[in-house]
């Protein structure tokens, strides 16, 4: 049980090459579009966009009341989306926080980091928390434990990650003076900013949510990072969604991403730019993640992957949705271990911020990388695995693609992380569900499907 509960492989490795400085142009994507006419226009557009939700967000909103849930799935056939609201028991500051804080962020390796990370009661933020922990690095989570979905499994991530000594201060990334206060009491080397509000379709339900949490959160946690002494080098989750209506395969870092498909791409690539914009004028060591469809143990409940399991379990119908002309919908199914490998990976080639003071003292470290899995997989065939893996038939309903902001089909070019991450993914999509199948049994003992866990337990050690 301990193994189905802890997050998998912390990701020991070195990067096969030495990474290079992304001020030297010729190394670069950012740099290379950057003086191009099309950038220019792209950032134009980005930037209007952020102005327009900005202004949308400024007027008054009517959100619905949450409503309280059972904490298993089982209680309805989907994961209900409710109206944001962030815990209200968060409180911080004292002689005894402090020193928990401080515990919690020492390191116990030569060589090793003290990192926070955002978003730590979230998935990937979990799993590169514990990651990091077990291999003696100094861990200080961060996290507002909204609603967004259910707070039981964020709580039981925490409990996880308080059980291997890493302490989860509740706040909210805009709190700048929380901020402040925990640059004060640990000299953090490095921020993994993994906080943000994810989903596409989500966003036109509650644009707001997007802008403060992508957009206003960032700034605010690069203005603690810029003020810090010493400023810590940054690595954040961007997003594949950047890429849009891209439709050059499979995605590279030197394509174009001025044409977001969802309001979610548009806050992520406006990320980008304002991550240049904090390096180009403090000197903050800054890379940017673009995560393609993270999965496994501890997941997000509103993935398909998540709630079509639930859906199976409860014998209601799966919906999948095809292109306007029957094109199958693909993804590029990344497993968790896989992108917890590539996070640790750019925080150990990461160099050194150059800024002191608030005040720019030298060119510093930009970079973005793609982090896939580089096989995307039909929605349909991830629904054929999970029905073997649960002993289920799905009950199929095939629709046309709502235009709400999803693309059709993403795929990864990971040569860039392979050459200076030493990243390479590893597990299959089969792989990967069957272990995701086996947590989600024995996290939430559905009625009648114990005997599946035994299964997957024999197999696995086969």
């Amino acid at each position: 049980m301990d193994a189905m509960i802890s997050p998998s492989t912390p990701g020991k490795f070195k990067p096969e090459k030495p990474h290079h400085h992304l001020h030297h142009h010729h190394h670069r994507p950012l740099f290379r579009l950057q003086h191009s006419p099309l950038f220019k226009c792209g950032l134009i557009v980005v930037c209007a966009s952020v102005v327009v939700v900005l202004l949308l967000c400024l007027a008054p909103s009517h959100p619905s009341s949450s409503s309280s849930s059972s904490s298993s799935p089982f209680a309805a056939s989907r994961i209900e989306r409710r109206s944001l609201s962030a815990s209200s028991s968060s409180s911080w500051g004292g002689a005894e926080w402090e020193k928990r804080v401080r515990y919690s962020a020492r390191i116990r390796r030569v060589g090793g980091f003290s990192v926070l990370v955002t978003g730590a009661g979230g998935f990937v933020g979990t799993h590169v928390s514990a990651a990091l922990k077990r291999r003696g690095d100094g861990v200080l989570g961060l996290d507002c434990f909204n609603d967004y979905y259910e707070p039981s499994l964020k709580r039981a991530r925490q409990a996880l990650l308080d059980r291997i000594g890493v302490f989860v201060v509740e706040g909210d990334i805009n709190d700048g003076p929380l901020l402040r206060k925990l640059f004060d009491v640990v000299p953090f080397t490095h921020v993994m900013h993994l906080a943000a509000q994810a989903g596409v379709r989500y966003a036109m339900k509650n644009p707001a949510s997007y802008v403060h949490s992508n957009i206003a959160g960032l700034v605010t946690l690069l203005e603690a990072c810029k003020s810090a002494d010493p400023q810590p080098a940054v690595v954040w989750a961007s997003s594949s969604s950047v890429y849009g209506l891209n439709t050059k395969v499979p995605f590279s870092e030197f394509h174009r991403t001025d044409r977001p498909a969802s309001l979610y791409a548009a806050t992520k690539k406006a990320g980008e730019e304002i991550a240049h914009t904090y390096n180009h004028i403090y000197g903050l060591s800054i890379t940017g993640l673009r995560f393609f469809t993270v999965y496994g143990p501890w997941g997000r409940p509103d993935m398909a992957y998540f709630f079509f399991t639930n859906d199976l379990l409860n014998g209601k119908p799966i919906t999948i949705f095809e292109g306007p002309k029957g094109e199958s919908v693909a993804r590029d199914f990344t497993y968790i271990d896989d992108i917890v490998q590539g996070c640790i990976g750019a925080l150990d080639t990461a160099k050194k911020s150059t800024g002191t003071g608030g005040k720019k003292r030298g060119p510093a470290q930009l970079r973005v990388y793609n982090l896939g899995n580089t096989s995307p997989v039909p929605v349909t065939e991830l629904v054929t695995i999970l029905e073997r893996l649960l002993k289920v038939k799905a009950n199929k309903k095939v629709v046309k693609m709502p235009a709400n902001g999803d693309v059709q089909f993403t795929h990864a070019n990971i040569s860039l992380a392979q050459r200076e991450l030493g990243y390479h993914p590893t597990t299959d999509l089969k792989t990967g569900l069957k272990r995701f199948v086996r947590w989600y049994i024995e996290y939430y003992n559905p009625p009648g499907v114990a005997s599946l866990t035994k299964k997957s337990a024999r197999s696995n050690s086969s």
